[in-house]
């Protein structure tokens, strides 16, 4: 009998368990990409991210967090990007910078890592209504926040 109740016990824990697993982000950051890969000091370098949906909606009113070596980036704090995610795969051009400036200095170590966190981001319902494109927020996309970077390798300094 305490078999048998010992066995039911491992088995409800197991069912809670199972349940509780997170369900994986329907928004996901698939690639950081800088331009030109290799940059030198105070070199303009512009970068754009990746983002894959599962869901099945269009998500926009994205929301991003920007570190280059660990230093954020201000522009990203007050700003949404009002870009449409379909399902799939979308490439979002976010700000230029700088590989070197006034308070972040070009690396020595020869490497850089560009970090992008999506931080927020809406489900959108898209309808067209009398000729004009519509957007209505309908939900917070779930699941947020999600992170990827991308480490450089530098050109030396001359």
């Amino acid at each position: 009998m305490r078999r048998l109740a010992a066995l039911l016990l491992l088995l409800l824990a197991l069912a809670v368990t199972v349940q509780a697993a997170p369900k994986p982000p329907t928004l996901v950051l698939e690639t950081v990409e800088v331009d030109p890969a290799t940059p030198g000091p105070d070199t303009l370098c512009k970068l754009s991210v990746t983002v894959k949906s599962s869901g099945e909606k269009t998500a926009s009113a994205l929301g991003f967090r920007v570190r280059i070596d660990g230093k954020e980036l201000p522009v990203y704090r007050n700003e949404l990007f009002f870009r449409p995610v379909a399902p799939g795969v979308a490439k979002i051009r976010l700000h230029n910078f700088w590989s070197s400036e006034t308070g972040r200095p070009f690396p020595a170590s020869g490497r850089m890592t560009v970090e992008v966190t999506l931080t927020e981001a809406r489900w959108m319902d898209v309808k067209t209504q009398e000729g004009t494109e519509v957007w209505t927020p309908v939900g917070v996309v779930e699941g947020l926040p999600v992170t990827k970077s991308v480490t450089l390798s530098l050109k030396k300094p001359r």
